[in-house]
């Protein structure tokens, strides 16, 4: 068993109660072991406790202001954080996950405990919320739990807590909007800060393309982006990120699996309408897809099942006959499956498979078992068959990998077309199981390590030679190669 943190009071064994396992989850991610792990955890759960207690404090010595603080299990989180860095420092930093180490000597990790003004986006917010508002926030979008037992947790009136906390969110974003003012920025980003509000304010807004590009290039902007949208199910990611910083997206993850056990799988209570939407039509493709490949094999099997009869009559009349002059053969039992053809009697003396299968198709206007199925096998035939509207078009693709960080990376992809397309689909497949979580321009659906952005409504038309972009946010881990297999409507393109 491990060396569990003794709680000194009924608060402090409340706490460890509700927040170690969070605790333990995330230093395991930042360590190399589970000694490590265990080591790393008791160290920031006490650091955490520490902090808290003195937060306290200051606030009961002031003039009734609660100081500005994070919520529980997001405080003992930045505990583990700032244990690590410590043990960086130290010199005991061999114990922490190598990439951790990087991270944590890179300019990426000064930002979380740097100038306030200079800090992410999401955790400035969060922080700027009252402490009961930002623990139902944080509870129900990133630690994954129902609304129920968020309710049950946080005592909230059940009849009303979908609104509480769709009121909350709101929050949250108006608090992350002012401090996008407040953060010191160039003139370009100035310039877009009153056009991000606004297209991310409805989940039927289009981002126009000049912001797009911004958002592409620029990681600040992206970030705020990510925090004012509140539909399309991007939420927890850029809270998680906000907040832990390095591995927050793997934290995320652990963190819904961790719920699927504790309390079954799915979140139906917060599941975003448009993520739901998404793989209700990806099902349905697959159902299509497997019914016209089983088809597919039906029509084959069929075809041989034809070639092997006899040309002219038929089973029946095979049945009826029996051995003919015109038969060469010993009997009906000895036939091999390449002499199906009648015109095999004008050659009784040949022996050979090779000029059987040659005569196979004969003039008796059967498909002959040499010849291919004309439907096709592929998944792409089934797709582009289900497309109707889409043009396959030649297309020559260039990716452009933007920005990587530890456990994040942000990407282009242009697509050149030299035929006009009435709408458009890219897909592509990643190697070392990369996942999107954001994207611009296109709307995105993942299956496995196969990605497919679809157009949006403005950019759906190309013209001749013409080239659509499109970009996205992603998670990886240990490598994050360059993906492969680029399809535009189905037909594969070339890299430039």
């Amino acid at each position: 068993m491990p060396d569990l943190p003794t709680p000194k009071d009924a608060a402090e064994a409340a706490l460890f109660s509700e927040c170690w396992d969070a605790v333990l989850s995330y230093a395991d991610l930042c360590t190399s072991g589970s000694t490590a792990a265990n080591q790393l955890a008791r160290e920031a759960f006490a650091l955490g406790i520490r902090e808290a207690r003195a937060a306290e404090d200051g606030t009961a010595r002031g003039a009734g202001r609660r100081s500005s603080r994070l919520p529980r299990i997001p405080l003992l989180l930045t505990a583990v954080r700032t244990t690590a860095a410590a043990w960086e420092a130290q010199g005991q930093g061999h114990k922490l996950d190598p990439d951790l180490r990087l991270w944590l000597n890179s300019g990426k990790a000064a930002r979380y405990v740097g100038p306030p003004l200079s800090r992410p986006i999401a955790l400035r917010g969060l922080r700027d919320m009252q402490e009961p508002d930002a623990a139902l926030l944080w509870l129900a979008e990133v630690e994954a739990l129902p609304l129920h037992a968020v309710v049950r947790r946080q005592g909230l009136d059940p009849a009303a807590a979908v609104e509480e906390l769709n009121e909350v969110r709101g929050l949250f974003r108006d608090r992350c909007h002012r401090n996008h003012l407040d953060t010191p920025m160039d003139a370009e980003c100035r310039s877009y800060v009153r056009l991000l509000d606004a297209v991310t304010r409805s989940p039927a807004a289009d981002t126009p393309p000049d912001l797009s590009r911004h958002l592409a290039t620029c990681v600040e902007c992206a970030e705020a982006a990510a925090c004012l949208r509140l539909h399309g199910g991007g939420l927890p990611a850029a809270l998680a990120q906000g907040v832990i910083g390095w591995g927050g997206l793997a934290y995320l993850e652990r963190r819904r699996r961790a719920a699927e056990v504790r309390l079954g799988p799915g979140r139906p209570d917060t599941s975003d309408p448009e993520s739901a939407a998404v793989r209700a039509a990806a099902s349905r493709a697959r159902v299509r897809r497997n019914a016209l490949l089983t088809a597919a094999v039906l029509v084959s099997g069929l075809a041989l099942a034809v070639s092997m009869m006899p040309g002219d009559s038929g089973g029946d009349t095979l049945a009826k006959s029996g051995p003919t002059d015109s038969s060469p053969v010993a009997g009906p039992r000895s036939t091999p499956p390449s002499a199906s053809s009648p015109a095999a009697s004008a050659a009784p003396s040949s022996s050979g498979p090779a000029p059987s299968a040659h005569a196979t198709p004969s003039a008796d206007g059967v498909g002959g078992a040499s010849k291919p199925d004309p439907e096709p096998q592929g998944t792409s035939s089934s797709t582009a068959g289900a497309g109707g509207s889409e043009t396959e078009a030649a297309c020559e693709v260039r990716y452009d990998l933007v920005n990587q960080w530890p456990d994040g990376f942000q990407a282009t992809v242009t697509v050149t077309t030299a035929d006009a397309l009435d709408s458009w689909r890219v897909a592509w497949s990643f190697r070392d199981g990369q996942r999107v979580d954001q994207m611009w321009d296109a709307s995105l659906a993942q299956n496995g390590s196969r990605v497919t952005a679809t157009a949006a409504d403005y950019n759906r038309t190309v013209s001749a030679n013409g080239t659509l972009t499109f970009g996205f946010l992603a998670s990886w881990q240990k490598r994050n190669s360059a993906p492969y297999a680029f399809t535009l409507n189905g037909k594969t393109c070339t890299a430039s």
